[in-house]
C-alpha cells in the first residue's frame, strides 16, 4: 500500500508559496502519496504568537508533519516535546515531525543555506561575514557560516538584544570564532572589511519591498547572499550584481532545507537537482 502524507506550512503570507507544489513533485517523483496545505496566519486572522497553538491543533488534526516559515520559527516551541540538538542550540525549527505522539522539531535551514552556499558560488571567501538579522533564519545561516569556517561574524539586528542572543547562543560551540553584535552605525566599517554579505531579514520579499543595506556600502569584493526567495531576484540581488559582486539567491537555500526536510519526513532521499528544476520552473525563473 502506497504511504500517504498530510503536510501543512505555517507562516504569514504565504498564499504563493512554491513549497507545497515542490514537496509534492518530489513525492511524485518517488511514487508517494504527498497532500500538502498552507497555514497562513494571515488568512487565518492570527499572529505568530499562535504558532504554537497552530502546532496542536495541525497535531490533533492528524498531521504527519509541518514546515514553519516566517514569523513563527521560535514561537512554536512551546508545542513541541523534542527538538533536534541544532535546533535546540539554535533555539528555532523550521520542520516538526509528529511520530508515535510526539512533536518533533528539526532545523534543516543551516544545512540547506551551508549546501546553497557549495553550490551556488565558486570557493567564496568565508574569513569575515556580515549578517543582516538574526531572528530563525538568521540563527540557522549564522550556524552555517560558522560550521563552514567563518572567523568573524558581524550581526545586525534593529533589535540588538537579538544580535547578542545569537552570539550567547552559539558562542561556546565556536571557541574559535568572534561573533559581534553591531549597530547600524558599525555597518559601514564592518561590510567595508567583509568577505560576504548575507541578508537574514524580511526586507525585500512580497509584502516587504525595499533594500536591508544602503547600496553604497556594497563593493564588487563582496559575495552577497539573501535568505529571501519570494521574489527570487530581490532589489539587494540585483544590486549587488549591478555592482560586480557575485550573488546567492534564497532559492538554493530553500531547496537544500526543502530535500532535507523531505528527508526527515518521508525517510527518502530526495534529488536536488530535480527540486531546484522543478522550482526554477514554479517560480518562472532561470539558472
Amino acid at each position: 500500500m502506497t504511504r500517504s502524507y498530510l503536510v501543512g506550512l505555517i507562516g504569514s503570507g504565504i498564499g504563493s508559496s512554491s513549497t507545497p507544489a515542490l514537496h509534492e513533485s518530489e513525492a511524485d517523483a518517488h511514487g508517494v502519496r504527498y497532500l500538502y496545505r498552507t497555514i497562513d496566519i494571515d488568512a487565518l486572522g492570527r499572529t505568530a504568537a499562535d504558532g504554537a497553538e497552530l502546532v496542536r491543533q495541525a497535531q490533533e488534526l492528524g498531521y504527519d508533519a509541518l514546515n514553519i516559515t516566517h514569523p513563527c520559527k521560535q514561537t512554536v516551541l512551546s508545542a513541541l516535546d523534542e527538538l533536534s540538538p541544532d535546533a535546540e542550540l539554535l533555539g528555532a525549527v523550521n520542520t516538526v515531525v509528529f511520530r508515535d505522539g510526539r512533536a518533533i522539531g528539526a532545523n534543516t535551514d543551516h544545512s540547506g543555506f551551508a549546501q546553497g552556499l557549495r553550490d551556488g558560488l565558486d570557493s567564496p571567501a568565508l574569513d569575515r561575514v556580515v549578517l543582516l538579522g538574526s531572528g530563525g533564519a538568521g540563527s540557522a545561516i549564522a550556524f552555517a557560516l560558522l560550521n563552514a569556517g567563518t572567523r568573524v561574524l558581524s550581526v545586525f539586528d534593529p533589535v540588538v538584544e537579538r544580535a547578542r542572543a545569537v552570539r550567547t547562543a552559539l558562542g561556546p560551540a565556536f571557541p574559535g570564532a568572534e561573533i559581534v553584535a553591531i549597530g547600524a552605525d558599525e555597518l559601514a566599517a564592518a561590510i567595508g572589511a567583509a568577505d560576504g554579505l548575507v541578508n537574514a531579514t524580511p526586507i525585500g520579499m512580497v509584502g516587504h519591498p525595499g533594500i536591508p543595506v544602503d547600496p553604497s556600502l556594497l563593493h564588487s569584493g563582496l559575495w552577497v547572499a539573501d535568505a529571501i526567495y519570494r521574489p527570487l531576484r530581490t532589489e539587494l540581488i540585483e544590486t549587488a550584481q549591478a555592482l560586480g559582486c557575485a550573488v546567492l539567491d534564497g532559492g538554493r537555500m530553500v531547496v537544500g532545507q526543502a530535500a532535507d526536510t523531505f528527508r526527515l519526513i518521508t525517510g527518502r532521499d530526495a534529488d536536488p537537482e530535480r527540486m531546484r528544476a522543478r522550482f526554477l520552473a514554479l517560480t518562472g525563473a532561470t539558472q
